[in-house]
């Protein structure tokens, strides 16, 4: 069980990783190009297809059985794996190869809204730049882009994917 959890957790990160990794470097190659949100959040549910490989792998192996909490549990194991690889991607990004992101990333987002809502966003890149400020705070943010869906991806490959 292990290892199915570390094999699907660590492919499943990879592919967060890279796509991750592409669009940042893509990013620093033309500043002011706001990346596809949409090319994010559909590789990183992607990147849990492997979770419901995982799970389903884990119910193979138990004769076609499995519960709702077990599956559930699997699920969350192998989002962690793919939420920390994730995070540490981006520590290695961040840290080695673009470490004035959080304010190219500011005067990309103000630049792209709307002037009626440019003092609103102004003070939550404010925001954003002090809490870069510290590794903790951007441990977490980066893990809070990811984990989130995972715990969702797991709900539910728990819901279709259980059997007694």
């Amino acid at each position: 069980m292990v290892n199915n959890i570390l094999k699907n957790g660590i492919l499943g990160g990879i592919v967060a990783a890279v796509v991750m990794s592409a669009m940042v470097f893509y990013m620093k190659a033309n500043p002011g190009v706001q990346p596809n949100t949409v090319i994010g959040f559909a590789s990183m549910l992607l990147a849990f297809v492997f979770l419901i490989v995982g799970v389903k792998k884990d119910r193979e192996r138990n004769n076609g059985k499995i519960s709702f909490g077990k599956a559930f549990l699997v699920g969350l194991e192998i989002s962690f794996i793919i939420s920390i690889i994730y995070v540490l991607t981006w520590l290695v990004i961040f840290y080695n190869f673009f470490p004035d992101f959080i304010e190219k990333y500011s005067d990309m987002v103000l630049k792209n809204t709307n002037p009626e809502d440019l003092a609103e966003k102004t003070t939550e890149m404010n925001q954003m730049k002090e809490w870069y400020k510290s590794p903790l705070m951007i441990v977490l943010l980066t893990f809070m882009e990811i984990f989130p869906l995972g715990i969702l991806i797991s709900l539910i490959a728990g819901l279709f994917l259980k059997q007694k």
